[in-house]
């Protein structure tokens, strides 16, 4: 799969975005580098998929409560209130981005040293149940 410039770009931003996202929490919640982490995420996340894609992702029915929770996140960060904010801003992106949690671990688990470990008899276990990935009947 090759990516346009655009796209490898919103690669890069995304990347940096939850870089100073944990960067910020690691730092007890340092309200500019949140907001820049939520800056750089969510230019990213536009030049990933596009500006169409992503106001469609974010503007659907069923993820509404998501965006609504994320905004009030990113809202709140901004006016200083970061724990408050990424609490809120955490309940929203599990919310939005959920679906995607097993294609990730199924990815994790195919990597060299991570996936060893993930792949351990009772880690596999919690991290499918977390993941809500379902065993077949078969």
């Amino acid at each position: 799969m090759w990516l346009t410039d655009a796209q490898k770009i919103g690669v890069g931003l995304t990347s940096f975005g939850l870089l100073f996202f944990f960067l910020g929490i690691l730092l007890f919640f340092d309200a500019p580098l949140l907001a820049l982490g939520n800056i750089l995420f969510l230019a990213g996340i536009v030049l990933l998929i596009g500006p169409q894609k992503a106001f469609y992702f974010f503007a659907r029915k069923q993820k509404l409560r998501g965006t609504l929770c994320f905004v009030i996140g990113i809202v709140l960060v901004f006016v200083k209130r970061p724990f408050v904010g990424m609490c809120l801003e955490s309940i929203g992106f599990l919310n939005l981005f959920g679906d995607f949690f097993p294609v990730v671990l199924s990815f994790l688990r195919q990597l060299p040293v991570v996936g060893n470990f993930l792949l351990l008899p009772g880690v596999r276990q919690v991290t499918d149940r977390l993941a809500g990935v379902r065993q077949s009947p078969v």
